[in-house]
Formats: structure tokens, C-alpha cells, sequence
């Protein structure tokens, strides 16, 4: 029997080691699921029925109100890259999420207090005229302040919720598995949200709605604080943004040294003291060959510098920085071809609401649909596909092609053509709706041109999320999972100015969009749509995998 003083220690430690919760794994899945359906569920809320309540109750003009809420919701899906560019760098996840959960409880308190207090908000007008007295600038103060508030809690949350909860899986099937789990939970929450949070702003009153808003977000937060014994929090591995300013920098230096030479005689740094010459395979790629010069060795260098944090990382980096920052210069072509499609989402998605407010919503003698829920057929269709096609297309795809599955791009190919397709649908129904006035058109209408562009998204969004991910340098992931989210903020930004220029110099947008040309703004994002299927499809030709096993 061994009785050293290590031997008798030992069963008070396994007690200690026992009595500690198990970081990481499934036991964190309720407290990240409850955090992200709370917010999930008031965010989507709330910017799903912003534009009815900035017409109702606020008195803005419809066409304006659906600009604002274009702004808002490229807000909330740019802001959030400063949230993962943060977390990832700096803080790590935990505490941005935390601010960010905080900041969104703030915003629901004052949009709470927006609907309650009578002096928060213009006085009730039965009619949107131009009688309606017009919000003050205290009280549009107030809601734009919720607002920005809101984007500001997005930044913190909707990103970084996913990355950390992948962080509390060591194994790549886990990892798989939680980002399956985390969609259904995110659309979970942004189906009740566009339904039943709507409803109640609707029915009941938007108090009410706005503080359900309120206790779910609050729910949220106490869930994350609640799993905190249990999470892994990993620490920061530095800021990966800064290898890709350290080689602008130093190509800039380096400018007026000529790149290339007689064969042998330029040497290039790949790291921890090695040097390649310009014909070795480690050399950089000849494409983009002006960045070359930030890897080169000349004679004001230290070559025993690897670019790694000394004092000569801005004038000399290593050939992996230079490719890195090479792969992402070269996905730009293809990732701004999404702008246009993601506008034209935009503009449908705001204009939808518009046109639900002019339609018949009725469903039976007792029940209407929400202006504001329409939309989210977009996202039952969106849920739809992505079964079909992960269950059935797919397979069958690979069947047919002898195993190989559909490349990203070509799955965000076809996702260009079905979006130019829902615009001509939406243009079509658009201009069944105007050729009969006095006669309001069945809502249901709508439901075809948003299945189409919810089927679409099921194929370009996650192709785009893929062929990021897939793409980008390994120390980009973060930002590569951005992209796509990006686009979406750029596209509403963009369908915003849209809508402004369209204004300004057609007919088409009046106020009452019953005396409009709805139709004909649909027409013209189809052939825009269509102009840009073409420069994706050219810079899609041109484009080569980095990643092989992406082909």
C-alpha cells in the first residue's frame, strides 16, 4: 500500500476534479439554443413588422419606411463583422455576446416605452394622409436610437453565437452536427418572430408585442449567464487582419523594386529563416505579382526575419501571407456579383409588405395574415429546399455524375437564375394586381415569386457560405463565414439607394403604390439580374480553386 503524500492526495483531487462541471460539449447546447431563440425571436420581431410600424404609428411614408427598414436590416447583417473581427482578435466570444445580448435588452426597453407612452410617438391618425401630424425630433431621437441600439446588439450576438458553440466540440462530426442544430434554431426563431410576434403586434397591440420582445431577450441573457459554469472559452489567437495590411505594407515599401529578375537571383522568405529561389515551388504564384515584393529578400533586409511580429514583419513577410492575402483578392470579382442579387431581395422583400397592405389578407371569415408575415413563406420555402435538396437533388446529382457533388459556384449559378425568375414572377403578379382596381387581389399571390427567391437562397446562400469557407485562407475563417452576411447588408443598403434613384426620376414609387408602376421596378431588377448572371458567370470561368478538394 503506498502511503506517499501524492498517493493520499490523489482521491482529494479526483473529489476537486469531480466536483467541477465538464467544460464544453452537449451540456451547452440548451443554454446556447435558449439564448439564440430569445434573440433570435425579438430581433426578427421586430425588424419583420418595423415598416408597418413606422407607417401606423409613426406616419412615415411608405416608401421611406421601406428604406429605413432596408437600413436596419443591412445593418444587422453588417455591424456583426465588427462583432466577429472583435471577438476573434481581442475579447474572445463569451464577453462580446454578453455585451451584445445587454445592448439588445436596452433596445426592447425603449421600444417598449415607444408604443406605451402616448408622448413618444405622434398622436393616432385614422387615415395615412398627409394630415398626419409627423413624429418630432425627440421622439424620432428615441426610436432611431432604439434602433441603432438594436444593430449594435446584433453586432455582438448573431455571428459570435455560432462560432462559440461550435468551440465546445473538439470533433469535426460535433462541430457538423451543432451548426445543423444551430439553423434549425435560428430559423425556429425567425419563423415565430415574422408569425407570432407579428400577430400580437398586430392584434393585440404593439406594447404587448414589443415587450413579449422584451421577456424573450431577457430570457436569453439569463440562459447565457446560466451556462456559463459550463462554457469553453478559448483563448484569442491574435489578429489574423493584421498579416493582410503587413503585406499591402510592404509591397508599398518595396515598389520600386522590380519583381522577377534573371532565374535563381530573386529569393523569397517562407518563414522561420528559410529562403526559396524564385523557381522553387514555394515561390509565390505569378498572379498578382506586385505583391511579391512583400515576401522578396533584398539587401536592406534581415533575413533571418520571418515577418512574424519582429521589427521588419511591415517590410518582409512570408510567402504564405502573400498567398493568403493573393486568395482573397482573387474571390472579390465573384462575391460582388452578389450585391445585385441580394438588392433585388431588398427591394421584393420591402415592397411585398407594401403591396400586402393593398391586397386582400383575409383567411376565412375571422382571420388575416399580418402585412408583415408574408414574407415568411420566403423562409418556409427556404427550409423546404434545403431538405429536398440535401435529401434528394443532391444525391441524385452525384449519382448521375459518378460522385461529385455540385461545386459551390454552380450552385450559386443556378440561385442567379432562380432570382431573376422571381422577379419576372413578382413583375407578372404585380401587374395582374394593378389591371384590377377597386378589386383587391388575393394575398396568396405573393407566396409565388417569394417561394421562388426562398428556393434560390436555399441554393446561393449556403454555395456562397461553402465556397467562403472553402476558399479562404485558415486563419480568415471568421471572416470568410462574413461574406455572405456582407452581402446581404450591402444588398439592402444598396436596394435602398435603389429605390431613392427610382424615385427621383420615374413615377413608379408614389405613395400609394395602387397609382404606381410596381411592376416595372421588378422588370428592370430582372434585367439587372440578368446582366449580372453574366458577370458572375464570366468571373466564375475565370475563378480556380485554391482548395482542390473544393472542385
Amino acid at each position: 500500500m503506498d502511503n506517499s503524500p501524492i498517493a493520499q492526495l490523489k482521491p482529494v483531487l479526483d473529489q476537486e476534479s469531480q466536483a467541477k462541471p465538464k467544460k464544453g460539449g452537449w451540456i451547452t447546447l440548451p443554454f446556447i439554443a435558449a439564448t439564440m431563440l430569445g434573440l433570435g425571436l425579438a430581433v426578427n420581431g421586430t425588424t419583420s413588422n418595423m415598416l408597418v410600424y413606422l407607417l401606423k404609428e409613426y406616419h412615415v411614408d411608405g416608401v421611406d419606411a421601406a428604406q429605413i427598414t432596408n437600413i436596419v436590416r443591412g445593418s444587422l447583417n453588417l455591424v456583426p463583422i465588427a462583432g466577429a473581427i472583435l471577438s476573434d482578435s481581442y475579447l474572445g466570444c463569451f464577453p462580446v455576446i454578453l455585451a451584445g445580448a445587454a445592448i439588445n435588452l436596452l433596445s426592447f426597453v425603449l421600444f417598449t416605452l415607444t408604443a406605451a407612452l402616448p408622448s413618444l410617438r405622434p398622436p393616432h391618425c385614422t387615415s395615412l394622409s398627409a394630415k398626419c401630424q409627423q413624429a418630432s425630433p425627440g421622439q424620432l431621437a428615441v426610436l432611431y436610437g432604439a434602433i441603432c441600439l438594436l444593430a449594435i446588439g446584433a453586432g455582438g450576438t448573431r455571428f459570435n453565437i455560432s462560432t462559440m458553440g461550435a468551440d465546445q466540440f473538439e470533433s469535426t462530426s460535433d462541430k457538423d452536427t451543432f451548426f445543423n442544430w444551430y439553423m434549425v434554431f435560428l430559423y425556429t426563431s425567425f419563423m415565430l418572430g415574422d408569425t407570432a410576434i407579428v400577430y400580437i403586434q398586430d392584434s393585440i397591440s404593439w406594447a404587448v408585442g414589443f415587450g413579449v420582445c422584451l421577456a424573450t431577450s431577457a430570457l436569453g441573457l439569463v440562459m447565457l449567464l446560466l451556462g456559463v459554469r459550463y462554457y469553453q472559452m478559448p483563448a484569442t489567437k491574435g489578429n489574423p487582419y493584421t498579416e493582410l495590411a503587413r503585406v499591402i505594407v510592404a509591397s508599398v515599401r518595396k515598389v520600386g523594386i522590380k519583381v522577377g529578375g534573371v532565374h535563381g537571383s530573386v529569393q523569397y522568405n517562407v518563414g522561420a529563416g528559410a529562403l526559396v529561389d524564385s523557381a522553387a515551388d514555394e515561390a509565390p504564384s505569378k498572379n498578382l505579382r506586385f505583391l511579391n515584393r512583400a515576401a522578396m529578400i533584398t539587401a536592406s533586409d534581415d533575413s533571418s526575419r520571418s515577418g512574424d511580429g519582429s521589427g521588419g514583419a511591415w517590410r518582409l513577410c512570408t510567402v504564405q501571407q502573400v498567398e493568403g492575402l493573393k486568395a482573397l483578392l482573387s474571390i472579390i470579382p465573384v462575391w460582388s456579383s452578389g450585391i445585385l442579387l441580394f438588392m433585388s431581395i431588398g427591394v421584393m422583400i420591402g415592397m411585398i409588405v407594401l403591396q400586402a397592405l393593398a391586397m386582400d389578407r383575409s383567411v376565412g371569415p375571422h382571420f388575416s395574415i399580418p402585412a408583415g408575415s408574408v414574407a415568411v413563406s420566403c423562409r418556409v420555402s427556404f427550409i423546404l429546399a434545403t431538405l429536398v435538396l440535401d435529401r434528394v437533388v443532391f444525391p441524385l446529382w452525384r449519382r448521375i455524375t459518378g460522385g461529385t457533388p455540385p461545386t459551390p459556384l454552380q450552385r450559386v449559378g443556378i440561385g442567379h437564375v432562380l432570382n431573376v425568375t422571381a422577379m419576372v414572377a413578382a413583375a407578372l403578379v404585380e401587374r395582374r394586381r394593378l389591371a384590377q382596381p377597386g378589386v383587391p387581389m388575393s394575398v396568396m399571390w405573393l407566396l409565388f415569386p417569394l417561394g421562388i427567391v426562398g428556393v434560390g437562397e436555399a441554393l446561393h446562400f449556403p454555395g456562397s457560405m461553402a465556397f467562403y469557407y472553402q476558399e479562404f485562407p485558415n486563419t480568415l475563417r471568421s471572416l470568410a463565414t462574413a461574406m455572405a452576411p456582407m452581402l446581404v447588408a450591402l444588398g439592402f443598403f444598396s436596394s435602398t439607394m435603389f429605390m431613392d434613384v427610382v424615385t427621383r426620376i420615374t413615377a413608379w414609387l408614389p405613395e400609394n403604390i395602387d397609382h404606381g408602376r410596381l411592376d416595372n421596378v421588378y422588370w428592370t431588377l430582372a434585367a439587372s439580374g440578368t446582366l449580372n448572371l453574366a458577370y458572375f458567370l464570366a468571373c466564375a470561368r475565370r475563378y480556380k480553386y485554391h482548395n482542390r478538394a473544393a472542385t
